[in-house]
Parts: structure tokens; C-alpha cells; sequence
């Protein structure tokens, strides 16, 4: 049989000029046209023959076409911006029926019911026939990307269907941070968070060149596929909150930023204890711990917030925040007793 090829249509070019659409710089959209990037792209995400596949952000339909003439079974596409639903629904006419076009907010998109039960697979068997792929606008990729990862750690959303791939863009320095190695210059937060629940794989660099308008960085496309076993067995917002804190001085010693996660009061006494706890040696730096010694910190966390409840409350931001108003309550007061 020959495969699936989409009928002749307009060029990307063209439906940017048919539709009069121009990339929003406040939204931080680019084009990416070059059809042989975009099939490279898609061919990362694995084989999509009689695959579901959902595309965040399609914009003109340059990775849309791509996805298409894989032959995937059913492409599902949520877009934004109400200037690009025409240019999809052109394609929804030539693809005969296997796309869907939703007009709305991938953040706030229900993915658990986009597509047919039949589909979903129990967490410990091989990924289920359905994909994630998208050319991501980097104003929402990183919180985008934590709350997939926060969905993947709970196993709700995309990842109802069991553990769901992913094919997404990144900035060039975002995606090197989330595969940084232990020790690595850009070992960061997210490397933490998104190499405890899955295998990362920076598949290739494209350069800004290739966008319209070109953006000052070059763009990364990385393949994620959840782990069976989490790296760290204790709950996302836990996890989250230890790494942030690690992270927050992550030029100092890393017990500068654990000891973040206490009350004055208690900090001292209670940063010594998490060390103790996790066999730490307190003047690694953040970026030469390693999964290891954060699974170790997590669970001491953990042991001291049950003992506690109101630890995992406490949030060092806030403190500050209270400090200053306070601070300037006072100063506002003497003030007032000047005049």
C-alpha cells in the first residue's frame, strides 16, 4: 500500500500570506516553514503510523502537514490564537477527516478526554499509541512543562492513556538544563524534576535562522518518555518544593538553599538534621547533587514534615514578603510621627 500523503495545498508561506498572519512577538511565536525541519521533528517523536497524536500550538500548520503525512490515525490540534484556525481547517478538509481543531488553551485543556478509551494502557506495560509533539512558544514551555511533569507524576491528564511520549521545543539552554548531568554547568531545577520521572533525550539542535522572525537563541527538540519507576518516591509538590529551594543559591553551598525550607527559628538545628538525614556533605555545590542525594533529601523531608505538619507550609518567599511590608509599615509610621 502507498503511504498517506496529503493533497496538493498552499505552501506555509502562502497560508501566512492567504491569511495575513504574522507571528506575535508578546506571544513568542515563530514560524518555523523549512518542511524538511519539521518532518525531522516529527520522525523523533517514533513511528506515528495509526497513532493519536496531539499537537500543541500548530500555528500556520508547518509540524501539522508533518504529523499528517506519517500517517497518524487521528490528529488532535489546540490552538490559541484564533488568527490560525482558518489555515487549520483548510487542512482538516485535505486530511479527510483525521484532525480535530480545537480552538482554546493548552493549560487549561482536558487531554483525559481527547481521545478514545480503547487507547489507554496500564503504567507498567509499553507507551500507548498516543503522542504529545509541538513547536512550544517559550513564554509557556517551562510552565507547561511542569504541570505535564506534575501530571505524569499523578498519572492524570495525557498520562491517563499510560505513560504518554512527548516530542516538544525548547529553548537551546532549556533543553541542555534538562538533560545536564550531575556536575554539569547547567545542571538546574528542571533537570531534577524532569530526569526523576523520565528518560530525557535532546535529539537535536535547530538554529534560530530557521524561524520567522528568527528568535535570538537556537531552539532544541527533546523527546521525553516516563519512567516506569520515578527516580524519587515521594509526592511532585514535595519533590518540587526540596529541588526549588536546593536551586534558589545555586552558586552557594547547597545547604545555603536547603536550610530555605525551614523557619528561622528552627533553621539551623533543622538544616543539620535533613543533612544528617540525607548523608549529605553540606558544601556540595546544588549542581553536584546527584538524583541520589535528592531522593535522600526528599525522604528526610518528608520524615520531618510528618513529625511536623506545619513544616511543608512554610514558605521562605513569604517570609520575606512579610518582612519587607512590615519594614515599611514601620518606616511609613515614623514618618507620620515626623510630620
Amino acid at each position: 500500500m502507498t503511504l498517506y500523503r496529503l493533497p496538493p495545498l498552499p505552501t506555509i508561506r502562502e497560508i501566512i500570506k492567504l491569511y495575513n498572519l504574522r507571528a506575535e512577538k508578546q506571544l513568542s511565536q515563530n514560524f518555523l516553514l523549512d518542511l524538511k525541519l519539521t518532518d525531522k521533528i516529527v520522525r523523533k517523536a517514533g513511528n506515528l503510523k495509526n497513532a493519536y497524536v496531539c499537537e500543541v500550538g500548530p500555528g500556520p500548520g508547518g509540524i501539522t502537514r508533518a504529523i499528517l503525512n506519517a500517517n497518524a490515525e487521528e490528529l488532535l490540534v489546540v490552538e490559541k490564537d484564533t488568527r490560525f484556525i482558518p489555515g487549520l481547517k483548510m487542512l482538516n478538509e485535505a486530511s479527510m477527516g483525521k484532525m480535530r481543531v480545537v480552538h482554546g488553551d493548552i493549560l487549561t485543556y482536558r487531554m483525559e478526554r481527547a481521545f478514545p478509551n480503547h487507547l489507554r494502557k496500564a503504567w507498567e506495560d509499553d507507551p500507548p499509541n498516543v503522542h504529545i509533539i509541538g513547536n512550544l512558544p517559550f513564554n509557556v514551555s517551562t510552565p507547561l512543562i511542569i504541570k505535564w511533569l506534575e501530571d505524569m507524576a499523578n498519572r492524570t491528564g495525557p498520562f491517563t492513556y499510560g505513560r504518554t511520549q512527548m516530542t516538544l521545543t525548547f529553548q537551546h539552554e532549556v533543553a541542555e538544563r534538562m538533560v545536564a548531568p550531575t556536575g554539569g554547568r547547567q545542571r538546574s531545577r528542571l533537570s531534577i524534576m524532569t530526569q526523576y520521572l523520565c528518560n530525557v533525550k535532546h535529539c537535536f539542535s535547530i538554529p534560530g535562522r530557521a524561524f520567522v522572525p528568527k528568535p535570538e537563541v537556537d531552539v532544541g527538540v527533546v523527546h521525553f518518555t516516563p519512567l516506569i519507576q520515578p527516580k524519587i518516591n515521594q509526592p511532585f509538590k514535595l519533590i518540587e518544593k526540596v529541588v526549588r529551594s536546593v536551586f534558589q543559591l545555586r552558586r552557594k553551598y547547597c545547604y545555603r538553599g536547603i536550610s530555605l525550607l525551614f523557619p528561622e527559628e528552627q533553621r539551623t538545628a533543622l538544616t543539620d538534621r535533613i543533612l544528617t538525614l540525607a548523608d549529605i556533605e553540606p558544601t556540595l555545590r546544588p549542581s553536584e547533587l546527584s538524583m541520589k542525594h535528592f531522593q535522600g533529601l526528599c525522604t528526610a523531608y518528608r520524615e520531618l514534615c510528618d513529625q511536623d505538619p506545619h513544616l511543608f507550609s512554610y514558605n521562605f518567599r513569604e517570609e520575606l514578603r512579610l518582612k519587607k511590608v512590615k519594614r515599611q509599615d514601620t518606616q511609613d509610621s515614623v514618618k507620620s510621627e515626623m510630620l
